[in-house]
C-alpha cells in the first residue's frame, strides 16, 4: 500500500484561466493543463461513434488517437498532448 506524499498534485497552484473555442463554443481552460482535460471539464464532446455514441479520450498519453481533433487549422492533433493557451479553436466534427 503506498502511503505518505505517494499520490500528491504535481501542480500546487493552476495556471491562470484562459478561453479555448471547441466547435464554436467558449471553453475555460488553465494554462499548463491540456487541450484534451479542458474539454473534458466541460464536458466537450470529442466525437461520435457510428452509432452516435460519445467518445472520449482513452489513454491521454498520445497512444490511441481517441481525442484527435482540428487545433488551429492542423488536422488529428493529438488534443491530449497539447497544452491550452489563449485563443486556440479546437474543431472535432469530421474527424474521421
Amino acid at each position: 500500500m503506498i502511503t505518505g506524499d505517494a499520490w500528491r498534485r504535481t501542480a500546487h497552484e493552476r495556471g491562470d484561466t484562459v478561453t479555448i473555442t471547441v466547435d464554436g463554443e467558449p471553453v475555460r481552460a488553465c494554462t499548463g493543463e491540456t487541450v484534451a482535460a479542458a474539454m473534458l471539464t466541460a464536458g466537450a464532446a470529442f466525437e461520435q461513434d457510428r452509432n452516435r455514441a460519445p467518445r472520449a479520450p482513452l489513454c491521454n498519453m498520445g497512444t490511441c488517437f481517441e481525442c484527435a481533433a482540428t487545433v488551429d487549422g492542423r488536422p488529428l492533433t493529438r488534443t491530449c498532448l497539447v497544452p491550452a493557451r489563449a485563443g486556440m479553436v479546437i474543431d472535432t466534427p469530421g474527424r474521421l
